[in-house]
């Protein structure tokens, strides 16, 4: 069960009390506070530190995306938003938010004529009410300035500019490749070329070799993800653009498509000749000339090593972070040299032996490069669409996966391929929802079309001011409200509530931007958050007791309707 579903079930139980006590004095329902009741903003400041607080009413949570904090005539130190806990619904996906009570110290390194800060939060409650951004002014004392300071680092939301793998991750990847057809069998020759012709070599100078030549071809990859990620930096904004993103999620698509067999990756073969000669002209044995063949061997990108780097170095270069960058590329380096050290030390025994299963994990990691085109994408055709890719390749590696257990001699892989297949089944929904619109898909865009919008106060007065016999309904809706999805995907969608708001005038208001007009509409309706919808009768007045706050589902939608007292 879904955690929306959930949290509707809850309300449903809600919606069964009566009427009468679910409102307040000015028909707004109970359980759901102002803003400042929900969020308590409080600051203080010490010398050249000030520390932000904020008070989370239970049941409430900021969003740590949301928060930002711009100097006004001062300048900033360095700040940085503490974790914060996992949230994922339907319509945003995964963010961090703040359940409890969080403080914020940030540094001030110069002060102007009249300093301030602007301070900006946003948060919901957990039942499916979502408050507009809220701001605050905080005026400053003034600093003196230090001789050195640290720039101002604004605060990133969780998923920005994170690897979209761990660092450990990043080393089973490189234990991965290494067990490809183009890598595993060329490990007892690079065994052989590291120990040179020297015989009976001790057990621990064996290991300290392979070590050494495993170190050597990481300080080439560390190298590269510093100066991609380090490249990466300048170009963060410019790869934002959907025209960027778009090229280079279909350049991991090629480079996917070389995992499969589509065609093959590799530096020149004139370059790579060079790069050998040079490799073999270092001494063997020898522990400068063993690092030496390790970093030049980490130029030498084989074509199965092609296509899993150039994806990692491309996504280091987008996400501009030096250190991480660095350090995955270390790991993933480390976790191909991992099985070469065991051969050194144990001898082509323990070396599995060649076979179609090289050319199965080479296909894998096709799979898993084909996730960043995903990733990007779903950036530029928005979550509805980006679902749809998840799902198609979520089908795609099952149905790869399904193929290989059928061919499987075990009795438990026609088992397994049960199991692939009825994956398949469950991950195929969004493209059968896309393909074979179900009833309520297929009226949420009409449902929608039946408001007409209006802008500001003004324009609602003239729309109650106009002659009419029936009801006005007013549906005060934004972008960042979870809830004001949900009644447009599950309740304004249902054709009973649309049969029951027939004969209603409906409005709607799009206050996403929070723009003064906004904010004045929002303030003169007495309106604490959304989703909030308000009725009026034939006259102009507001319904007393009539305002619905908060997700209703379709079956309590109608009960709370006026038109059905």
């Amino acid at each position: 069960m879904s955690s929306g579903l959930f949290i509707r079930i809850i309300l449903l139980l809600i919606t069964l009390l009566p009427v009468g006590a679910q409102a307040d004095l000015f028909g707004q329902q109970k359980g759901f506070v102002p803003v400042d009741q929900a969020f308590g903003f409080d600051f203080s400041q010490q010398a050249n530190t000030v520390t932000l607080r904020w008070q989370v009413k239970q049941g409430y949570y900021l969003y740590r995306q949301k928060i930002s904090v711009e100097a006004r005539d001062a300048s900033l130190g360095t700040w940085q938003l503490p974790q914060g806990k996992p949230h994922r619904d339907e319509f945003f996906g995964d963010s961090e938010i703040y359940p409890q009570d969080i403080a914020l110290s940030v540094p001030i390194t110069a002060t102007q004529h009249t300093p301030t800060l602007v301070v900006t939060y946003q948060g919901c409650a957990a039942a499916g009410f979502c408050y507009p951004p809220e701001t605050k002014t905080v005026p400053l004392n003034a600093v003196v300035a230090k001789p050195a300071t640290a720039p101002s680092v604004q605060p990133q939301p969780a998923s920005s500019g994170n690897l979209p793998y761990t660092p450990l991750w990043a080393l089973l990847i490189g234990i991965g490749v290494a067990f490809t057809p183009c890598v595993l069998p060329m490990y007892p020759l690079i065994s052989g070329i590291i120990l040179g012709r020297k015989q009976q070599l001790s057990f621990s100078r064996t290991a300290l070799l392979a070590i050494v030549y495993v170190q050597g071809m990481a300080i080439t990859y560390t190298l590269l993800g510093v100066v991609v990620a380090a490249a990466g930096l300048k170009f963060q904004a410019a790869l934002q653009n959907p025209v960027l993103l778009v090229l280079l999620a279909g350049l991991f698509i090629l480079l996917a498509l070389s995992m499969f067999g589509a065609f093959s990756l590799q530096l020149p073969a004139s370059l790579q000749t060079r790069l050998a000669l040079l490799s073999n002209k270092q001494q063997g044995g020898s522990i400068v000339g063993v690092l030496c063949m390790g970093i030049l061997a980490g130029l030498i990108c084989s074509p199965c090593t092609t296509a899993p780097l150039s994806a990692i170095l491309l996504y280091i270069a987008q996400s501009g972070q030096v250190i991480q960058g660095a350090g995955t590329l270390y790991l993933y380096a480390l976790g191909m040299g991992l099985p070469l050290i065991v051969v050194t030390l144990f001898g082509n025994k323990l070396l599995p032996r060649s076979g179609p299963w090289m050319q199965t994990v080479k296909e894998g990691f096709g799979f898993v490069i084909l996730a960043l085109p995903v990733f990007l994408l779903e950036r530029v055709v928005g979550e509805v669409w980006g679902e749809r890719l998840w799902a198609l390749l979520a089908v795609s590696f099952a149905s790869w996966a399904f193929i290989l257990s059928l061919k499987s001699p075990k009795n438990w892989g026609r088992w397994l391929a049960l199991v692939w297949l009825v994956l398949a089944v469950i991950a195929a929904r969004p493209l059968q929802e896309a393909l074979f619109p179900s009833a309520v898909t297929a009226t949420v865009t009409p449902s929608a079309q039946q408001f007409t919008p209006i802008a500001n106060r003004q324009a609602l007065e003239q729309k109650l001011n106009k002659p009419h016999q029936s009801i006005t309904m007013l549906d005060l809706y934004a972008d960042w409200c979870v809830a004001c999805k949900e009644f447009e995907k599950y309740t304004f969608s249902d054709p009973k509530v649309q049969q029951a708001m027939s004969g209603m005038q409906r409005l709607q208001a799009n206050v996403t931007k929070n723009q003064p007009q906004d904010v004045e509409l929002l303030s003169s309706l007495k309106v604490l958050g959304l989703p909030t919808l308000l009725f009026f009768d034939a006259q102009g007045h507001e319904i007393p007791n009539s305002r619905i706050t908060g997700f209703l589902p379709p079956e309590a939608f109608i009960k709370q309707l006026p038109t059905a007292k």
